[in-house]
């Protein structure tokens, strides 16, 4: 194709370098006019002194002998200059012994030399007589029109400002020819052949070199573009599948081929703009797994994979009800219900989703349960874009699981201020432990072989100056969270340790059971920790007793297993806690250092009225036994509770039908009272 005329390179370049030339013409030219009225003042000042050096003689004679005649004579010899304006000869404080003055010279360009060189300009002369003692007579001025020297000047700049334009201009054309001779041209050819390459066979045609630019620029630029066109074409085809591959992962899950976030976010954009029209309700579900990550480790992250894969087929299996499935990452994904009427619809949904997670999945001829929490947020009352729904959803889900796992939770209102005051009670955690915030309460344990006091259970208790008593069971994650459990744990060793050196100078002989958190448990310092404090506080070996939970031993077993080992060697008794809510194996059990099972109160609590709890509760005594373990139940709040669980062997007992968790003072009043009531009894 060819150029039009106004858009060529050639024309381009003739405007920049005539306009560049015209600029630089014209400041050079500006510049030798300022310097030309510069020696134009500079002549005015030389005529002026020359003046007042021919007549100074003659006027000193007049004014020395005060001769108005001979005076007048001066002024009028003064006048036959033209420049002259006026002049005047006399002492400054008395009358002039002569003056004379006259009109401005008429000029067109006066208003432009003023400017420049002034609209006139005084000089003066002091009239002194001959030596020794040069006395002053008085002064010979003069003021000089500038109108004369202002047409020199005028006339002077004029040709100074053509002259300079014109070079410069003729500097331009000329620098103009030989580029458009050297360059333009040869680039015009070169586009000429551009235009024949065929795009979709672009080596077809090659750029032929030009004669005489071999060796220079323009021949190495063929060169190399003969040879990019080469390999244009042989990855053509390569770029057209990188392409289709690059828009489908920035659009597509790579493991499930589900939509991702970025898609899921265009498609939900969307549907909530047809629903804003029809005014329809539009539900969101946010679908995260419960311990993934244990599963992951328990088996491997191979299989974790294809959990998540076979998990996508299930739920492609509500596809009919969905207007959008997609993976957000990890373990959670999105589920969009379009078009609804109610918020029941999308509860009914979520709960057809945890019923299909009831069946196991098939994996290495093993069968694995999956199970999940959901978080539901609706369209247009939670939130009116895809933003705000998909990210409450997500809190929703997250909050959900810290309060009990395996269900779907709808977003309420109270949300976010939850959140915000999780957010405050975290920033408060890290001050907690300086600012003794934090306190230990016990609860007595009792041995059902001769209903004695053997042990006490520690429990933190955090009193917190504006919102009073924080739960455990919400500042214990915090804290686990946010790194602080390391401290607070040591802490709580450490004063439950303390306690148990004076009940035992008080001579009370019992165990101090004290709760590890997960975090604690996979600490490595931890049994360094254990150690130094039973050798600090002189306590014997088994009188501390560490509670570790079922899901944090599953988490890492083989890490948990050496550690409770070397608590074991410090002199620790070990403890599983909530057995039975967790997800372990007999054989796990058998490998791991235990040394008692501790009942759930969830089983204990209604074991009289639920068949199946009683018979979990029975079905761990008997483990317990089997396995050489001690057996405590927690939670026993009523006297038909306890005879029960004796007689089903039980050992030990803890629970509100005993004492309610006592401060450290109480329970050695309690301790006492149940002394001296064994003593009666003996």
């Amino acid at each position: 194709m060819k150029l039009e005329l106004k858009n060529s390179l050639s024309v381009k370049l003739l405007r920049v370098v005539l306009l560049s030339a015209l600029i630089v013409g014209v400041v050079l030219s500006c510049a030798q006019i300022v310097f030309d009225a510069y020696k134009t003042r500079q002549a005015v000042a030389s005529d002026a002194q020359r003046i007042l050096d021919m007549f100074r003689d003659p006027s000193t004679q007049a004014v020395y002998s005060l001769d108005r005649e001979m005076g007048m004579q001066v002024i009028e010899g003064l006048f036959q200059d033209d420049a002259v304006r006026m002049a005047s000869i006399g002492h400054p404080h008395e009358a002039m012994l002569a003056q004379k003055t006259r009109e401005l010279q008429h000029s067109n360009s006066r208003w432009l030399t003023d400017l420049i060189l002034g609209q006139e300009r005084t000089f003066t002369t002091q009239l002194v007589g001959r030596g020794p003692y040069s006395e002053y007579y008085g002064d010979l001025s003069i003021t000089l029109d500038t109108a004369t020297y202002g047409k020199g000047f005028i006339v002077s700049s004029v040709i100074i400002f053509i002259s300079g334009v014109l070079r410069a201009m003729a500097m331009a054309l000329v620098l103009y020819l030989v580029y458009h001779w050297l360059l333009t041209k040869p680039l015009s050819r070169i586009i000429e052949h551009l235009t024949e390459i065929n795009p979709d066979r672009p080596s077809a045609h090659k750029i032929p070199q030009l004669k005489g630019h071999e060796k220079n620029e323009l021949g190495v630029w063929i060169n190399t573009a003969n040879q990019l066109l080469e390999s244009i074409e042989r990855n053509t085809h390569l770029r057209h599948e990188a392409e289709n591959s690059l828009l489908r992962m920035a659009q597509y899950d790579f493991l499930t081929g589900l939509p991702n976030r970025q898609q899921l976010q265009q498609q939900l954009d969307k549907i909530l703009v047809d629903a804003g029209k029809l005014q329809r309700r539009v539900a969101v579900l946010c679908v995260g797994l419960d311990d993934f990550k244990g599963i992951n480790e328990q088996f491997s992250y191979q299989a974790g994979d294809q959990l998540l894969l076979a998990l996508a087929d299930r739920l492609r299996a509500h596809s009919g009800r969905l207007g959008a499935l997609a993976r957000l990452g990890g373990d959670q994904f999105a589920l969009v219900q379009a078009d609804i009427e109610q918020p029941y619809e999308a509860a009914e949904l979520a709960q057809s989703i945890l019923d299909d997670l009831e069946a196991a999945f098939a994996l290495d001829h093993q069968q694995i349960r999956l199970r999940a929490t959901i978080g539901i947020t609706l369209f247009p009352e939670d939130g009116d874009s895809t933003e705000k729904l998909l990210q409450k959803a997500e809190q929703t889900m997250t909050l959900a699981k810290t309060r009990s796992r395996n269900r779907y939770q709808f977003y309420i209102a109270s949300v976010d201020t939850e959140m915000r005051r999780r957010r405050e009670l975290e920033k408060d955690l890290r001050d907690a432990l300086i600012r003794d915030q934090f306190y230990l309460v016990y609860q007595p344990q009792i041995s059902y072989r001769d209903h004695r006091v053997v042990g006490v259970e520690a429990l933190i208790r955090w009193q917190h100056p504006e919102h009073g008593l924080v739960p455990p069971d919400l500042f214990i994650p915090l804290a686990e969270q946010n790194g602080t459990i390391i401290a607070i744990g040591e802490w709580v060793l450490d004063q439950a340790c303390k306690q148990l050196r004076e009940w035992h100078d008080q001579g009370f002989d019992l165990r101090m059971a004290v709760n590890l958190s997960t975090v604690q448990l996979h600490h490595a310092e931890l049994p360094r920790v254990v150690n130094n404090l039973l050798q600090m506080y002189r306590l014997p070996p088994r009188s501390l007793e560490l509670e570790v939970t079922e899901t944090g031993l599953m988490e890492d077993i083989s890490t948990a297993a050496q550690h409770l080992l070397s608590l074991r060697r410090s002199g620790a008794l070990i403890a599983i806690d909530d057995f039975g809510t967790g997800y372990s194996s007999l054989s796990y059990l058998k490998s791991l250092p235990l040394d008692k099972i501790k009942i759930d109160k969830s089983f204990v609590q209604d074991l009289l009225d639920d068949d199946d709890d009683a018979t979990i509760v029975r079905a761990i005594i008997q483990l317990g036994k089997s396995l050489g373990m001690q057996v405590i139940a927690e939670g026993v709040e009523t006297a038909e509770q306890e005879a029960y669980i004796i007689s089903e062997g039980c050992h030990e007992g803890q629970g509100y039908h005993y004492s309610k968790p006592l401060p450290a003072r109480e329970l050695s009043a309690y301790l006492k009272q149940a002394q001296r009531s064994n003593a009666a009894i003996l």
